[in-house]
């Protein structure tokens, strides 16, 4: 797991971007083979989503070849309100970028038969080759979509590591939370939501997540300093087990983290750049290939894996190489 700090949101949705359009670029999608994109709502991801917007009218970057899958929308709520998910994703998104809409994939929760529709959602996926990179934001209580942690109060049971996309009962607390865009009126907001579930994150290739706000402090220190407790708390944690996470926060969401672990992050950050830097110019010359790039960042993982571990660190590495 890498956690990368930057001092703001919006240094936080440049940088997310930019690795986002390197990504797409480096696979060259085509038809017939697309690069698969997990998305989320919220506002979490708006700078990203302006910065990308940004880099497709530059010319930097086209969704042409991009197949989309959001993360959720509410159950019951009209197509065209203006906050169901669908809605909010074309007006922040989709609306601005060269993405062909048959290309765009969101849940329909207004379907006749919900499960069928959340069966049909996970084919859709597996058929479409999995995803190359599912783009998550996080609740204050560390949730990711909907997936919802329980707690030790209510003795409610959370998500489920074996989760797959599903219908889901709203938390209150998540509730109290989204009334904020339905004019407060906490009677407004859906009690139902169609979700991906956890394993779905899980199974995607590549995870990113942005973590902004004093508000998610808490949540980033628990999934970074603690244990997987998805089922408890902090469903975020469930990163841990992934063999390619990133995590990209601003500064003040590391206020609950221990001054050691900021430390460490920033110090594995500026290595990872000199790296970069010397592939870049090594490439540059013909003096390595793609193939050569990618055995050294599998390395540096290795490398990485242990010394997170002599460091005490050891709930940030991960779990194996990435394939």
């Amino acid at each position: 797991m890498r956690l990368i700090i930057r001092d703001d949101p919006t240094a936080v949705g440049d940088y997310i971007a930019n690795y986002i359009c390197k990504r797409i670029n480096d696979f060259a999608p085509t038809p017939e083979k697309p690069f698969v994109l997990g998305l989320p709502t919220g506002s979490s991801p708006i700078p990203t989503y302006g910065a990308l917007i940004r880099l497709v009218k530059e010319g930097k970057l086209s969704f042409k070849h991009v197949v989309t899958f959001n993360m959720d929308e509410y159950v019951g709520l009209p197509r065209d309100h203006s906050e169901s998910y669908h809605t909010f994703m074309f007006r922040e998104f989709f609306s601005h970028i060269d993405i062909p809409p048959s290309q765009v994939n969101i849940l329909n929760g207004n379907a006749e038969d919900l499960i069928a529709e959340c069966n049909a959602y996970e084919k859709k996926i597996k058929d479409c080759g999995g995803i190359e990179l599912f783009l998550g934001g996080i609740g204050e209580d560390g949730h990711i979509a909907f997936n919802e942690p329980g707690t030790l109060l209510t003795s409610t049971i959370g998500s489920s590591l074996a989760s797959r996309t599903r219908i889901k009962t709203l938390a209150y607390d998540t509730i109290l939370a989204n009334a904020r865009f339905f004019n407060n009126d906490i009677s407004a907001v859906p009690r139902m939501a169609l979700t991906v579930g956890v394993a779905t994150v899980l199974d995607s290739r590549e995870v990113v997540v942005v973590v902004t706000g004093l508000r998610k402090a808490l949540a980033l220190s628990k999934a970074i300093e603690e244990g997987v407790n998805h089922l408890v708390s902090w469903t975020l944690s469930a990163l841990q087990l992934h063999p390619w996470a990133l995590i990209v926060v601003d500064e003040d969401a590391t206020s609950e983290l221990h001054v050691k672990t900021v430390k460490y992050f920033k110090s594995i950050e500026f290595v990872q750049d000199e790296v970069e830097k010397t592939q870049r110019e090594l490439k540059a010359r013909g003096k390595i290939t793609e193939e050569q790039v990618y055995i050294s960042k599998i390395k540096e993982e290795s490398v990485k894996r242990i010394t997170d571990s002599n460091l005490g660190l050891g709930n940030c590495r991960n779990s194996q190489n990435p394939e």
